[in-house]
């Protein structure tokens, strides 16, 4: 779907239960993102259905796999989420551990806002935990303002908000 110099972006598919269930119960994915009901592989093959493929088909957008070429399998996920509690989509990623510290996250971020620019759809927010400080330079370092905090539903913790044009 979105080709860079290293990456495949592409639709998550039933096939990638597996990668999904090794992501969702990551402790970094965890820590920062917080469990989303992935503990096993029958739950991860509904996430797959329920989430990614469902807003593929509502949204025509939602979160890619994101691949290695070199690798040739899933190192994480990036792309747009459109929640019901934000008034515009958001840009969302997270990658395993094989995938982080090499680039890849602002490589696949970069393209999926390039992508999202090309589709008129701005502006962008971005949600974080503000404790991860690693996501927070990926942020900045595409431009991203921070706008204050947000509370998710059924959350008990405020997460950062951030903003581009």
């Amino acid at each position: 779907m979105i080709e860079t110099e290293r990456l495949l972006l592409r639709e998550i598919v039933p096939a990638d239960a597996p990668f999904v269930l090794e992501l969702h119960t990551d402790p970094d994915f965890r820590a920062n993102i917080g469990d989303r009901g992935v503990h096993d592989l029958a739950s991860a093959e509904r996430y797959v259905e329920e989430r990614p493929r469902a807003s593929y088909a509502r949204h025509g957008f939602g979160m890619w796999a994101v691949e290695g070429k070199a690798e040739g399998v899933p190192l994480g996920m990036c792309g747009l989420l459109k929640r019901d509690w934000l008034d515009h989509v958001d840009l969302g990623y997270a990658f395993l551990p094989a995938g982080r510290g090499r680039g890849y996250a602002l490589e696949a971020a970069r393209a999926t806002m390039e992508w999202a620019a090309a589709q008129g759809l701005a502006p962008v927010l971005a949600i974080v935990n503000p404790d991860n400080l690693r996501s927070l330079a990926l942020l900045d370092h595409l431009g991203f303002a921070r706008r204050g905090r947000v509370e998710p539903p059924g959350e008990t913790h405020s997460v950062l908000l951030l903003q581009k044009e």
